[in-house]
């Protein structure tokens, strides 16, 4: 009898495998999420140390509302955006974009590097991201970003990135490994500048 209660829970977990549908509502879920990976990272046991007046703050860029779902957007022209069938973010874009430039400055640099603190007495990375998604009148994929860095004497400097990459597919197989390439190579260059 103790053998059927162990086994019983077990026999439910593929019951409700088909169940899953990580909070889409009744939308299918795609075959697979996307995500952005740092191409530069910070190796295994790697450290750093400073003082706090020094420690950068990566913030989330702000974005339009085009990107604030966790769907791949595709602009059709000057007026109209569509989202990519089949393809969806792991988390928002802009939040996905704040990870992957922290990583990359940690990876790049010697400074303290912080996500998401406004209370920070060193600099602050902030801006806005204007394109994450795939241009369909150029059949590229595009990232553009417009960083500003508060420095701590008060100043401010800005400064736009951007990244293309050409001859992309319209469909989720090759536009989300394009758009975490582009990404990487803006956040590469913001690490080159904030650095």
């Amino acid at each position: 009898m103790m053998r059927h209660a162990i086994y019983a829970p077990l026999l439910l977990v593929p019951a409700l495998g088909g169940c899953i549908n990580l909070g889409l509502g009744n939308a299918k879920t795609p075959a697979a999420l996307y995500t952005l990976t740092p191409e530069s990272a910070p190796v295994d046991g790697s450290t750093t140390s400073g003082k706090a007046h020094g420690e950068l703050s990566v913030l989330a860029p702000e974005t339009g509302s085009e990107l604030v779902v966790m769907r791949v957007a595709v602009k059709i022209d000057a007026a109209r955006v569509a989202y990519l069938k089949n393809a969806q973010w792991v988390e928002r874009p802009a939040r996905l974009f704040q990870h992957l430039l922290a990583e990359t400055i940690r990876a790049h640099g010697t400074q303290l590097v912080s996500e998401g603190d406004t209370t920070t007495r060193g600099p602050i990375l902030s801006g806005r991201l204007l394109a994450f998604g795939y241009d369909a009148p150029t059949g590229s994929v595009i990232v553009r970003y417009d960083a500003v860095r508060q420095n701590t004497d008060g100043t401010i400097t800005s400064r736009r990135f951007e990244s293309s990459v050409a001859a992309v597919p319209a469909n989720a197989e090759a536009v989300g490994p394009a758009v975490n390439r582009a990404a990487n190579q803006v956040a590469k260059a913001v690490a080159d500048w904030v650095n």
